[in-house]
């Protein structure tokens, strides 16, 4: 097929249309318009030019009669959409240059946009990223999840401790969007299950509504574009007007807050029973009405359903949507009258899982009574998918054990791959978690290493770099990443390096800048920005990172006069809200700035810096910024990363282990070129079985030791000086993720990398090289590799050479 093209676009079309949205759809005219209506009137403008190409992706769709890919995701992190639409549609200068003319600011305007509350981390946003790609490619797909009300929660910081508001991110119209009231489906929960006739019915106690909400998903050049849909619960009676007349006005309301506490907010705190249960009904909710959406529109094309898998993959992002096999298995039994063994065979076809971690606690696991008295019908069913696989493979592994439903053995058994996210991760996953279950299906573990799109990740947020690619090999890379490997040949162009350091210090300044319109804060660009942004998580070991900077504090306290290196620590970041020691060591981090950042010795030398918040938008003015990129979790534990990868994109070296990613990113730019250290996955489960191990790596650290007594005495926190005992006796006690044990490998590398950022003009070259040789890591790569390997599913464009291999 060919490529849909979109028609030339002058800043004056859109200066026009722009003027017309002001005026038709938001009801200003331009003396008194504010910068909300300016941003709506762009929004709007823009995703009119997305309208028509979606439209015309859908009836190839349907023309082709192929597959469709159906990614189900808790989370979608898809950030501000106005830069990412403009650059998709190739109209990012003529919407400045629209802007500009009617005397408004177009970087105002972009930064004016809320980013999106749909996710927390990493998860989220590579299904973001995936969605970009699969339009790119022109894969038919449907993104699904929750439209949630407030997200996860917007982080703001009380006397240096994490606080939770309330996300308001759909306070305002979200422009991108289109309401589909008539597509809605019924999600039960609870109730009873009764055999009528020799055939279980399931009856529900609660119903609430899954209404959709449609945003086009526009891909590279405005070839081709998907649909993320996600859902909004509703109640099935709005209001009850006979208990509002009887005075019970809150048995009037019951309906409708049942249903807005389900979509309203991501990631509920699960440590009591009740957000327990309604973590569950979250998961269920989502997957139920996306599996009743993809078999409606299979069913209305005239398809049977034994034909299912030839025309549906469903993709399992983690083990959130895993109840996806049972309700399929449920809806073609009950509804379709399939029999039990061909529906769960048809099921297990369509089905795919992608694992993400390798902690036990993140493989979900439900109480069987919470789980048997929310979906009392699932737990047969998982019961008939668990006597099938016993009897199928003579296995040791079961599903519902010790009083759980355990939902990692659950996605596994019934998907037909089974995938990790880096090599490391992959072989880890065959090695621990699914060890057994990897004998009992020989093959169906495979790999697909991470990606992320070059679309925002490169060319929207790092324009001076964009600029320099530009100019020395070209335009055609933001679709064909390994195109950057053509500046390897300039690294040794002292005029490019120049260019690559300019573009390098440009990005620095514009993040100095920010910080003190922002924050008030001042940062000097001159100095190395060491930056670690990423959910704090005691595995990623952003305490090991702050345990350092102490470190690296006492030092230069000790002899301020020494040819020290500059730096600013960065972090960034946000923990659960039940997860405690996360807490109390992002506490930590902001009562050690207060300290060291007052301190007239070190001034100039060393500083601390942790923006609230953090969010896509602020990743966007981070990562190109960054000179170095901390890497440094617990080697066994990262199941990629994609931060990784952003950093040595935007040409920052890393500092980390042989952890995720980070092994196949080190291959690829050179070990030269990438910091190493820290025991790897083999030596971390060999230490943990040695007694004491962290009390005596502390013993044989003077350095470690002279911290941890720093903060056991009340240095950093004079107000409450044993706030921090707890935590140091933690990790004398029960260091897990080995923080101790590392810490002296980390910190002389971290002295390697002080020699390495003095001689500027290797380390441009460094950087550079990181940028030339991550070219693989492009999400386009990815879901090549899923739709070739997992899917079976075909582009429906026309492809350059980089995408002739998509099956």
């Amino acid at each position: 097929m060919s490529d849909m093209s979109i028609p030339p676009v002058t800043p004056q079309d859109l200066s026009a249309e722009i003027l017309r949205h002001l005026k038709h759809s938001l009801g200003k005219d331009e003396g008194h318009a504010a910068l909300y209506d300016w941003r709506m009137s762009l929004s709007l403008a823009l995703r009119d030019r997305v309208v028509d190409p979606w439209f015309e992706s859908t009836r190839k769709t349907y023309e082709a009669q192929g597959k469709r890919v159906y990614y189900l995701s808790m989370e979608f992190l898809i950030g501000r959409l106005i830069e990412d639409v403009a650059v998709n549609l190739g109209l990012d200068a003529v919407a400045e240059a629209a802007l500009t003319e009617l005397g408004q600011d177009y970087g105002a305007v972009v930064a004016n946009e809320p980013d999106a509350a749909l996710g927390n981390g990493g998860l989220g946003r590579l299904a973001a990223c995936f969605m970009d790609s699969l339009s790119t490619l022109g894969i038919p797909a449907y993104g699904y999840g929750i439209r949630y009300e407030h997200g996860l929660f917007e982080q703001h910081f009380e006397d240096g401790a994490q606080m939770e508001t309330a996300e308001t991110w759909l306070a305002q119209r979200h422009a991108w969007e289109f309401e589909r009231p008539e597509v809605s489906y019924p999600i039960g929960f609870g109730g009873h299950v009764e055999d009528h006739e020799g055939k279980p019915v399931w009856h529900p106690a609660e119903t609430v509504m899954a209404s959709a909400y449609d945003t086009p998903v526009i891909g590279w050049q405005g070839r081709w574009a998907n649909t993320l849909r996600l859902w909004s619960a509703k109640p099935t009676t709005a209001f009850d007007l006979a208990s509002f007349n009887r005075g019970d006005y809150i048995a009037a309301s019951a309906p409708e807050a049942l249903a807005r506490t389900i979509s309203r907010v991501l990631y509920p705190d699960d440590t009591t029973e009740i957000g327990k249960e309604l973590r569950l009904k979250q998961e269920y909710f989502f997957t139920s009405a996306s599996i009743q959406d993809l078999l409606r529109r299979f069913l209305s094309e005239g398809g049977e359903l034994s034909d299912l898998p030839n025309h549906v993959a469903i993709q399992l992002n983690d083990t959130h949507p895993a109840i996806a096999g049972p309700e399929l298995v449920r809806l073609l039994m009950d509804t379709h009258g399939m029999e039990v063994a061909q529906a769960i065979s048809t099921a297990r076809r369509c089905l795919a899982y992608t694992n993400h971690t390798l902690l036990p606690e993140a493989l979900e696991r439900w109480p069987e009574d919470l789980f048997t008295r929310v979906l009392p019908r699932h737990h047969r069913i998982i019961q008939l998918i668990e006597a099938a696989h016993l009897a199928e493979t003579d296995s040791a592994v079961r599903i519902i054990e010790h009083g759980e439903v355990k939902m990692g053995e659950l996605a596994f058994v019934m998907a037909h791959r089974v995938n990790g996210v880096s090599a490391l991760h992959s072989d880890l996953v065959k090695e621990t978690v699914f060890a057994d279950l990897n004998r009992d299906y020989p093959g169906r573990i495979i790999n697909q290493t991470n990606g992320i799109t070059p679309r925002r990740w490169l060319y929207s947020c790092n324009p001076p770099l964009r600029s320099l690619i530009n100019e020395t090999i070209g335009t055609s890379w933001p679709d064909d990443l390994q195109q950057l490997e053509g500046l390897s040949a300039h690294a040794g162009d002292a005029a490019f390096l120049d260019r690559f350091q300019d573009a390098k210090d440009a990005n620095k300044r514009r993040l100095s800048n920010w910080l003190k319109t922002r924050d008030d804060l001042t940062i000097d660009p001159a100095a190395m920005f060491d930056v670690q942004i990423k959910r704090i998580h005691e595995y990623k070991r952003q305490l090991m990172n702050l345990l350092e900077t102490i470190a690296l504090w006492n030092d230069i306290h000790d002899a301020p006069n020494a040819n020290w290196t500059p730096r600013v620590k960065i972090f960034g970041g946000k923990a659960a809200p039940g997860y405690v020691v996360a807490k109390e060591i992002i506490h930590l981090i902001n009562d050690t700035a207060k300290v060291i950042n007052a301190d007239c010795k070190t001034q100039g030398l060393l500083q601390i810096v942790y923006p609230e918040n953090y969010n896509v938008s602020m990743a966007e003015i981070l990562i190109p910024a960054a000179d170095l990129s901390e890497q440094i979790s617990t080697a066994g534990k990262e199941a990629s990363g994609t931060g990784n990868m952003k950093f040595a994109l935007n040409g920052a070296p890393t500092i980390g282990t042989l952890d995720g990613a980070n092994v196949e990113i080190r291959d690829c730019v050179g070990a030269e070129n990438f910091f190493l250290f820290g025991l790897t996955a083999a030596e971390v489960a060999a230490r943990r079985t040695e007694p004491n191990y962290a009390r005596r790596a502390v013993e044989a650290s003077p350095r470690l030791s002279r911290v941890l007594k720093q903060i056991e005495s009340g240095a950093f926190s004079p107000s409450d000086k044993s706030r921090y005992s707890g935590l140091v006796q933690g990790l004398l006690d029960h260091d897990y993720f080995l923080v101790t044990c590392d810490f002296d490998s980390y910190f002389d590398m971290q002295r390697t990398v002080d020699m390495a950022f003095a001689d500027q003009n290797n380390w441009t070259r460094m950087a550079a090289l990181n940028t030339a040789r991550v070219g693989w890591f492009s999400s386009d790569r990815t879901i090549t590799g899923y739709a070739r390997d997992i899917w079976n599913a075909s582009s429906l464009i026309a492809s350059r050479a980089s995408r002739k291999d998509v099956a």
